[in-house]
């Protein structure tokens, strides 16, 4: 029995371990909720980069080691597969497809946060959907915006800026009140494929609102790639890696 390392981040990484039995481990950062109800191993925490991974790895005899972490995590994902090479194991990934504009769309793709705020110049009531980094330039908000930020938990905003704690799935109709509450004039997101965020983009569709979407990071290349969970899945199964 080969024993696997999930690298968790997306939802369907849990969705992946809800399958593995005792001898896999499961990894988490340990951003959000931590799972309790699991059969396989979980370790919550980092490596010191690439040769911790690659020192955790073989202290674990660990055989197979199968990226699930987010779109936007490149510097994990480079460490994963330099990890695994340097261990001399496969490196799979479960990379979600990007979303694609619809007809209606308004999208203005940014590389950084240099162009982001270039680009939010002529608006005045952004929503921030990238998680927390838009934390850190809170002192850098003009007079004449207000931003609404949603992360997934609450932390401190100030005159200019609330922030909201939330955790997807999102649905339509709350979407819809966020944007009339707030007049939210323009969305800010990263392109993460994922069907719990996607309401977001349908309610800015719907309202003409501008999306100005964070550029994709390139990624590391690895062994094996899969977009869907049940992909994955069969090709654990013929390795012999699931309980299900």
């Amino acid at each position: 029995m080969k024993r696997m390392l999930l690298l968790g981040g997306v939802t369907e990484a849990l969705a992946i371990a809800r399958t593995l039995g005792p001898e896999h481990i499961y990894s988490l950062a340990g951003v959000g909720r931590v799972p309790t109800d699991l059969t396989c191993q979980v370790r919550v925490g980092g490596y010191g980069g690439a040769e911790g991974l690659a020192q955790f790895i073989r202290d674990e005899g660990i055989e197979l080691l199968l990226d699930a972490t987010h779109p936007y995590a490149a510097q994990i994902s480079q460490n994963a597969a330099t990890a695994a090479q340097m261990s001399g194991i496969p490196c799979w990934a479960l990379r979600r497809p990007a979303w694609q504009p619809q007809a209606g769309d308004d999208w203005r793709e940014v590389s950084d946060w240099a162009e982001l705020i270039e680009a939010l110049k002529p608006f005045r009531r952004p929503l921030f959907t990238l998680g927390r980094e838009p934390l850190q330039h809170l002192h850098e908000i003009p007079p004449e915006q207000f931003w609404t930020l949603r992360a997934l938990d609450v932390y401190p905003g100030n005159e200019r800026c609330e922030v909201i704690g939330a955790r997807g799935p999102f649905v339509i109709e709350e979407e819809r009140d966020l944007f009339e509450r707030r007049q939210i004039d323009v969305l800010i997101s990263k392109n993460s494929g994922s069907t719990a965020t996607e309401p977001k983009l349908e309610v800015a569709r719907e309202r003409g609102v501008p999306v100005l979407v964070l550029k994709r990071p390139v990624l590391a290349r690895v062994d094996r790639e899969f977009e869907l969970v049940d992909e994955v899945l069969a090709a654990l199964a013929e390795c012999n890696m699931t309980d299900a």
